[in-house]
């Protein structure tokens, strides 16, 4: 553990750290302590990490659950960053609150069939899917082109969630990742 000087205190942007304070003898304390924003109110003449209204803050990191429902093509003007990660999974048990609740994840295979690319072109890691038993299907009822983009929904039965392709041009939710925001004086 690091102790930090009690003459001085300084806000950092290390991550999983919204403070510090010379009162808080390890880096880690802060975070876990207090939240970002009570750390924030604590000492508002600094300048501190902050997401902006609306949006809920998880480290360095802001997300939005969208509440609309918007096609493919129109998220992407929304959202440079689809996450999926361990919070994520958490926070959408408390979001999908109708069965048929889906939120896009940012993962196509519209340039290529079968080959899954997220938003910002990386490819899929195919250890780490959440794939439901028969998906993805392509299946092209709905649309002739078949299904290119990755909805995560709640598998009723088990309340697990799952992902499935679904035709890009289908309105669901969307998930949107940023950096929190410096500066912001709360």
């Amino acid at each position: 553990a690091e102790t930090l000087s009690t003459t001085s205190w300084s806000v950092t942007d290390v991550a999983f750290l919204t403070c510090l304070h010379p009162l808080m003898l390890i880096k880690e304390t802060c975070f876990v302590a207090l939240d970002s924003s009570l750390c924030c109110d604590l000492f508002k003449a600094e300048p501190c990490r902050k997401c902006q209204e609306g949006w809920e803050q998880n480290g360095p990191q802001c997300y939005y659950f969208s509440t609309d429902k918007l096609i493919w093509e129109k998220i992407l003007n929304f959202s440079s960053t689809f996450p999926v990660q361990s919070f994520l999974m958490q926070r959408l048990r408390d979001k999908m609150v109708e069965d048929e609740d889906m939120f896009w994840i940012g993962l196509t295979d519209s340039v290529t069939e079968g080959t899954w690319l997220w938003a910002d072109g990386t490819p899929l890691n195919k250890s780490l899917t959440f794939w439901s038993e028969v998906e993805p299907d392509n299946w092209n009822g709905e649309n002739a082109n078949g299904e290119d983009c990755v909805r995560m929904g709640t598998k009723s039965r088990s309340g697990l969630k799952w992902w499935s392709d679904k035709s890009c041009t289908a309105p669901q939710k969307r998930i949107c990742e940023k950096s929190v925001e410096t500066g912001m004086n709360v």
